[in-house]
């Protein structure tokens, strides 16, 4: 058990360059992953969002029912810095129709899971990421058409009952059975948890290699342009929730999740929507992709730094 820990911890340490090497392969290389169907996202999504329910505890999510005000203020930030940068970033870099309408989708879809497992590797406040990813995507059916209307003056249907119960499949349902399990086999998951970063970085490796693979094209075509907007606005939105968590004097492991549930997007939701409510625009749906790839790759590394930061007691 003692060599899987220390594997783990070099998992976990040395994440963002396996997350690279794997994106790498696979966008160079696309055959080594189509092997890997695209509805095994959802599926590799679950097993990690159950390794994280195995960590938790009820004190743990306390802090949500005690002071709501951080779910809101996550949520606020959420649906008004990302979509305003989206728009800032598209008329700056004077994109096209069809790269501006995706681009902006990205920034009006709610966070994504992603940013609950990067919180857990950040050593932040994994409660309050998951509980503001929540209620993001509860929310998004709503927001999110809204949003992008008032920006694009476009209407984007959302299907609120299958968004309501992917919801329940892929965060709610795992998280919760983990928990549970967590809450009458203490003493097994104790020793699972050790093993926890070697699961959940393979899982995140396969979903890079699986958004890569069958986007390569696209990606290669698309230029450097539309990379360089995709990088500056999931910066920016790390950099603002982190001067906002900051600004408020919120302790590190909030500020750590603050920063990262506004800077990750559920970009796959994205990818999804450009398909359907933008079908005359193709590369409507390239943003959604790349910034799948990226936010991972900078997710991890922004785990290797917020992990240095040392919580307060």
């Amino acid at each position: 058990m003692k060599i899987l820990s220390k594997i783990s911890e070099g998992f976990g340490k040395y994440m963002a360059l396996i997350v690279l090497a794997v994106a790498a392969i696979a966008l160079f290389a696309p055959k080594s992953s189509l092997w890997i169907d695209t509805s095994w996202v959802n599926y590799l999504l679950m097993v990690v969002m159950f390794g994280m329910g195995l960590t938790m505890k009820p004190k743990d999510f306390a802090l949500i029912f005690k002071r709501p005000k951080d779910i809101i203020l996550g949520c606020a930030a959420q649906f008004i810095i990302m979509p305003l940068l989206a728009l800032g970033l598209s008329r700056l870099f004077n994109l096209d129709t069809a790269l501006t309408a995706g681009v902006i989708l990205v920034g009006t879809c709610p966070g994504g899971t992603s940013s609950n497992v990067i919180t857990y590797f950040s050593k932040g406040d994994v409660a309050l990421s998951v509980g503001m990813t929540s209620v993001n995507t509860l929310l998004a059916p709503i927001l999110t058409p809204a949003i992008t209307y008032l920006l694009l003056q476009t209407t984007v249907r959302v299907d609120v009952v299958s968004m309501f119960f992917s919801i329940i499949q892929v965060i709610l349902l795992p998280i919760a059975l983990g928990f549970v399990i967590n809450h009458f086999f203490e003493k097994i998951t104790e020793k699972l948890v050790a093993i926890l970063p070697i699961i959940s970085t393979i899982a995140i490796c396969l979903i890079v290699a699986t958004v890569v693979s069958h986007n390569a094209k696209k990606i290669v075509t698309c230029g450097a342009l539309i990379l360089a907007v995709i990088i500056l606005h999931n910066l920016l939105g790390y950099l603002c929730g982190f001067g906002l968590g900051k600004a408020l004097r919120l302790n590190p492991p909030k500020v750590k999740a603050l920063s990262i549930e506004i800077g990750m997007q559920n970009s796959g939701l994205a990818t999804s929507l450009a398909g359907t409510a933008f079908p005359q625009l193709a590369m409507a749906t390239v943003p959604g992709a790349l910034f799948s790839v990226w936010h991972n790759i900078s997710g991890a590394i922004l785990a290797g730094i917020y992990r240095r930061w040392k919580n307060e007691k």
